[in-house]
């Protein structure tokens, strides 16, 4: 590839050469600083956050008396909104984009459609956070809890997940539709067996950024969810899954950094729960790069 480019290069004018020299010259040193920036970030990060970090810091509940500091409660947080979004974000976002793309037949409803999920994709979180308040903690009576965070996250989710869907499924051609039904498939059919496995990438892709804006989301949050740092007990029992979405109101981790850097000035617990978010963000990519890669060859 380099070989075709040079003897391109060779065939243009000097004037030319020298303006592709210039603008290669100028991309590659723009990839290049966004690299070293990146790696100079995640080094800052880990250089300060790793020594403060230990298995009593990542398996303890914080405690004042025993004086001991712990983000257990924030782990396990982060996880039960982690789930509840998405069980309920991809179901509706997946669906909407197939309906969007493969059934709707007013292509001016659905360009408002798209207008308005481009409009609310692009929204500052903290709206997300007064909607979220006024609807699902007041109006629904959910109060301060871990449900009203997962669902005002959906909101905020959704259209990310509609608009990267629909890309992915815009991408596959025609030509497949039409030999499927052609062999006697029906539209559901079609889309199960032919479209979707064609587009999982782009599905996977939009699992990837759902989950990274909820793992890395705080506003709304503390707004929806909450702040506070204990598991949730009757007595001295855990409570389970489904009954903490209701009944318990919990930080997750970018709140319980967000608590540790700006409440309490305590910068070293602060960099230890970046170093976490981080290795959480490189496990869920990973995963899901596997998850689309199975996925595929099905």
């Amino acid at each position: 590839m380099e070989e075709k480019n040079l003897s391109i290069s060779r065939g243009l004018s000097s004037r030319r050469r020298a303006y592709d020299l210039g603008m290669r010259a100028l991309l590659y040193s723009s990839a290049l600083l966004v690299c070293a920036l990146l790696v100079l970030l995640m080094g800052y990060i880990l250089f300060k956050g790793i020594p403060h970090l230990s298995w009593q810091f990542l398996s303890s509940e914080e405690s004042v008396i025993k004086g001991i500091e712990g983000i257990l409660p924030a782990l396990i947080n982060t996880l039960y909104v982690v789930i509840a979004t998405l069980i309920i974000v991809l179901p509706l976002g997946v669906g909407s984009a197939i309906y969007l793309t493969e059934y709707a037949a007013n292509k001016k409803l659905v360009s408002a459609i798209e207008f308005a999920t481009e409009t609310l994709s692009g929204m500052p979180s903290i709206i997300f956070a007064l909607v979220g308040v006024m609807v699902f903690c007041q109006f629904m009576s959910l109060g301060t809890s871990l449900l009203a965070g997962a669902f005002s996250l959906v909101m905020m989710t959704l259209p990310t997940i509609i608009r990267t869907t629909q890309e992915s499924l815009k991408t596959v051609p025609q030509s497949y539709r039409e030999g499927s039904l052609a062999l006697g498939g029906g539209k559901w059919h079609m889309v199960r067996t032919v479209v979707l496995p064609s587009s999982v990438d782009g599905i996977v892709t939009g699992c990837i950024l759902a989950v990274g804006r909820i793992v890395g989301e705080s506003a709304v949050l503390m707004f929806t969810a909450g702040m506070g740092m204990r598991l949730a007990k009757y007595g001295d029992t855990p409570v389970e899954f489904f009954e903490s979405l209701f009944d318990s109101s919990g930080a997750t981790l970018t709140v319980a950094l967000y608590n540790y850097a700006k409440e309490r000035a305590d910068f070293n617990s602060a960099f230890a729960v970046a170093v976490v978010l981080l290795v959480i963000a490189f496990l869920i990519n990973i995963a899901a790069k596997l998850t689309g890669k199975k996925l595929k060859k099905r």
